[in-house]
């Protein structure tokens, strides 16, 4: 095979990878936009707040050090919505069930229907444990954001390293005489090798 075929191949298949790393980088890029945005006015519409620096709120150490540094603000990123769920409602949810989950005071209940201090615990544990699930889908899409925006800088990396090479493929092709096989010794090889046989 002549070399210079084998430069134009080269870097024919790099132009088209650079292409396709390009493509991909555009579509994560959009994916990482829309998803943060929309993590974004979804927790904007609900208007959470964290409570003020200072406050008692924040004094226990099961609550504090996780959101002090979110103080007074108001959630609007996937990572804030995982401190609130995990830190915040979970730690609250823990108080009022004594430890006990969701299923476990639904299940006290049912054994003990008039009970209504069991009841008002699995009332309010089902929708702390249901608030707290949907801010931490929040956070898992966040998540996916920053995945897929990572993923486009490698993939605009990538395609830059591609079109680079496939630059100096092109350039080293107009370099190389046309005669020039890709490797030399090899066609005379072969022809000894038959030549014996």
């Amino acid at each position: 095979m002549k070399r210079r075929t084998f430069d134009a191949l080269l870097a024919s298949v790099g132009l088209v990878v650079a292409a396709l790393l390009l493509v991909a980088g555009g579509l994560l890029t959009w994916g990482h936009s829309f998803v943060t945005n929309e993590v974004r006015t979804q927790l904007a519409a609900q208007q959470i707040f964290f409570p003020a620096k200072g406050s008692a709120a924040l004094a226990p150490t099961t609550i504090g050090p996780y959101l002090n540094q979110y103080a007074g603000q108001q959630m609007l990123t996937g990572q804030q919505a995982e401190a609130y769920a995990d830190h915040f409602i979970a730690v609250h949810l823990e108080k009022i069930g004594g430890g006990k989950t969701y299923a476990q005071l639904s299940a006290a209940a049912q054994a003990d229907p008039n009970n209504t201090v069991l009841a008002g615990q699995v009332e309010t544990t089902f929708k702390g444990e249901t608030l707290r699930g949907l801010l931490l889908n929040a956070y898992a899409f966040g998540k996916i954001a920053t995945i897929a925006g990572i993923a486009a800088i490698i993939s605009f990396i990538g395609a830059f390293i591609m079109l680079l090479l496939a630059g100096l493929g092109f350039w080293h092709l107009r370099r190389t005489p046309r005669d020039t096989e890709l490797l030399p010794g090899l066609g005379e090889h072969t022809r000894d090798v038959a030549a014996v046989g």
